[in-house]
C-alpha cells in the first residue's frame, strides 16, 4: 500500500517535515524507520547547508585541502596507468563542491581534465559546487550520469545517509522497527510480519531486544557501480564511517550543531546517519562484477599513498605548520577519524591494482 502523504492547499503555508510525517502516522499507522529517514533527510539537505562550523558537522574535505587532492592523485594513478583512456569524474553527495575542486585541481597537475559530473538533489548545495567547479553536470540518481566512459567515482560520506531498516528481535521472531506517536512524540515501535528468513544464519539466535541494520539502497547504489565499471571501465573510491558486517547493533544518529542529538526528534531538522556496512557493499558491487579492494582504515590508507609527505610540503609555510599538523592528526589518528573511517575502492576488471590496498 502506498502511504499519502497530505498536501497543503493551495495558498497554504506549507507543512513541516514533522507535519507531514504524523499526519502520515495519523493516517496510515506507524512508518518504517526507512521511511522516517528517508523523509527527514530529503527535507534536511533541501533548506540547508549543513557544513563547516555553522552548520552542524564537518566532513574531511572541510578539514584540509590535502583529503581531496589525495583522492584526486590516487585516481589520477590509477587512470594514467589504466592506459589514459577518457573518462567521466563522478562524485556521489559532493557536499559544498570543495573534494571534487581539490581532487581536480590535483588531477590536471598529472594531465586528467575529465568532465564532471555531480548526484546531487540539494539545490542549496547544487549552487555551492556551481561556485567552486564550474561546468559539472547534475544528476539525481547515478543511473542518470551517461553511460558511455569510464567512470572515476568518489563517495564520501554519502553511503551513510542513506535510509536504513532496523530489524529487532521481539518475543514472535524479527520484526522490522517503525516510527509511531506517543503523546505526540515520535518513538520507534515494532511492527509488520516475521522476517526470521531474511536474517543471516549467524545474527538469527541474537538475544531478544537484539538490532539489525540493513541498507537496501546503499546495495543497490553499489551493485549499480560495479554494473557501471564492469561495463565501461573505471574506478571508484569509498570513504565513510562503518564496518564489516553482518552485524547486531543500532547505529542511527543524529547530529545537530556538532552535538549528538535524538534521532527521532524533529525529524528533518537534524543530520540521521547510519554506520555503513562496508562488507555489505563490496559484497554489492561484486554482484555488478566490479573487484573489490578493502576495506582499509582511512588513516592507514591515506599514509600509504603520501598524505605525509604532502603535509610537509604544505607545513613548510610558517603561518599554516599548526593547522596542518592538526588537520593531518584528525584525518589520520586512529582516536580521531583515521580508525573509524573506512576506504574501500572498486575498480573495473582488468584495471591496474589501486595505490595503498595490499
Amino acid at each position: 500500500m502506498t502511504r499519502a502523504s497530505p498536501e497543503p492547499a493551495p495558498g497554504a503555508a506549507a507543512l513541516t517535515c514533522a507535519e507531514v510525517l504524523r499526519a502520515a502516522i495519523l493516517l496510515d499507522g506507524p512508518v518504517p524507520i526507512s521511511h522516517f529517514m528517508a523523509a527527514a533527510n530529503a527535507h534536511y539537505y533541501a533548506t540547508r547547508d549543513p557544513l563547516g562550523t555553522a552548520g552542524d558537522f564537518v566532513t574531511a574535505p572541510e578539514i584540509s585541502q590535502m583529503f581531496g587532492e589525495m583522492i584526486g592523485l590516487w585516481l589520477a594513478d590509477l587512470w594514467d596507468r589504466a592506459g589514459r583512456p577518457p573518462c567521466r569524474y563522478v562524485e556521489l553527495g559532493p557536499g559544498r563542491g570543495t573534494l571534487a575542486a581539490d581532487a581536480l585541481r590535483a588531477m590536471k597537475t598529472a594531465g586528467l581534465v575529465p568532465p564532471v559530473h555531480f548526484v546531487e538533489t540539494s539545490p542549496l548545495l547544487a549552487a555551492a559546487q556551481a561556485e567552486r567547479v564550474s561546468g559539472a553536470s547534475r544528476h539525481a540518481i547515478l543511473a542518470d550520469v551517461p553511460d558511455d566512459l569510464p567512470l572515476l567515482v568518489v563517495a564520501n560520506e554519502f553511503f551513510d545517509a542513506l535510509p536504513i531498516r532496523q530489524l529487532i528481535r521481539a518475543a514472535g521472531g524479527w520484526r522490522e522497527r517503525h516510527v509511531g506517536l506517543v503523546d505526540g512524540l515520535f518513538l520507534p515501535t515494532v511492527g509488520g510480519p516475521p522476517l526470521d528468513a531474511i536474517l543471516p544464519d549467524a545474527l538469527r539466535d541474537a538475544a531478544p531486544g537484539s538490532i539489525v541494520e540493513t541498507c537496501p539502497a546503499a546495495a543497490a547504489v553499489a551493485r549499480l557501480l560495479g554494473e557501471r565499471l564492469a561495463a565501461r571501465g573505471g574506478a571508484a573510491i569509498v570513504v565513510d564511517y562503518g564496518y564489516s558486517g553482518p552485524a547486531v547493533g543500532e547505529t542511527l544518529q543524529a547530529v545537530s550543531r556538532h552535538a549528538p542529538a535524538n534521532p527521532f526528534e524533529a525529524p528533518g531538522e537534524r543530520d540521521l546517519t547510519a554506520h555503513v556496512d562496508f562488507a555489505m557493499l563490496a559484497e554489492a558491487a561484486r554482484a555488478g562484477g566490479a573487484e573489490t579492494h578493502g576495506p582499509l582504515a582511512q588513516g592507514e590508507w591515506l599514509r600509504r599513498i603520501g598524505i605525509e609527505a604532502r603535509a610537509a610540503a604544505l607545513a613548510n609555510r610558517p603561518d599554516r605548520t599548526a593547522e596542518i599538523v592538526a588537520a593531518l592528526a584528525r584525518l589520520t589518528a586512529p582516536d580521531q577519524m583515521g580508525a573509524l573511517f573506512k576506504a574501500l575502492a572498486l575498480t573495473a576488471p582488468g584495471w591496474p591494482h589501486p595505490e595503498g590496498f595490499a
